[in-house]
């Protein structure tokens, strides 16, 4: 029954949408733990100490976010995966060049595959970077990610590539957040307004958030 549903487009569609909306969960958490930063490299150490001691002592050091990263990667593999399989579905309906052409798509609609591969390639390189220091500019310091973050956008391509990265992926939730509640249901016409004004909003505040900190660190707010 599984494969049956995940061979099927409304299958892939649903599985891309639910790990979908995990990885935004993830997110807008994961801006709100980085907005500790502008109050100090104690309280920002302290927080990124905690996030490995959760559930302790009922679980062990690190088990939790062990956890929540193993939930993270299998969201997007699956994310990834039904994604890339809906666009060679696509493409294999449709092998020639409509003779008219369709109507014109938003800029989000039309880069979201684009969009995708951009977020890809920065979630390994913000894991090297920040997680393993095995691209770090200016020497890891483990146990110290204030002071790592202020290394990686003290650098001009840490900016860049940061930057670049949450702007694509606003465009990528803007458009992302819509269509997963049309593929579970939850779009109607009456009900499509507010979504799609949720989806601006959700956009905004999460690519402001996360830029707001290599931003921080350039204007000299967080040194």
């Amino acid at each position: 029954m599984a494969r049956t549903v995940w061979d099927s487009t409304v299958g892939k569609k649903t599985v891309m949408a639910v790990s979908g909306l995990i990885m935004l969960a993830y997110l807008v958490v994961h801006m709100i733990g980085n907005l500790k930063i502008f109050f100090g490299a104690g309280e920002f150490n302290h927080y990124a100490h905690w996030l490995r001691t959760v559930g302790e002592p009922f679980m062990h050091y690190e088990w939790t976010l062990w956890l929540i990263r193993i939930v993270l990667v299998v969201a997007v593999v699956a994310h990834a995966a039904s994604a890339y399989q809906l666009s060679r579905r696509d493409i294999r309906a449709r092998p020639s060049k409509y003779v008219h052409k369709k109507p014109r798509a938003s800029y989000a609609t039309r880069t979201m595959r684009w969009g995708g591969i951009i977020l890809g390639l920065f979630i390994v390189w913000h894991v090297l970077d920040l997680t393993t220091g095995t691209v770090h500019s200016g020497g890891f310091q483990e146990g110290r990610p204030y002071q790592n973050v202020v290394d990686t956008f003290s650098t001009w391509y840490g900016n860049v590539i940061y930057i670049v990265a949450m702007l694509a992926l606003g465009l990528h939730i803007r458009h992302g957040f819509w269509s997963a509640a049309q593929t579970l249901g939850a779009g109607s016409r009456t009900r499509d307004r507010a979504l799609k004004a949720t989806a601006d909003i959700l956009a905004l505040l999460l690519t402001v958030g996360f830029i707001a900190v290599p931003v921080g660190v350039m204007t000299g707010l967080v040194s």
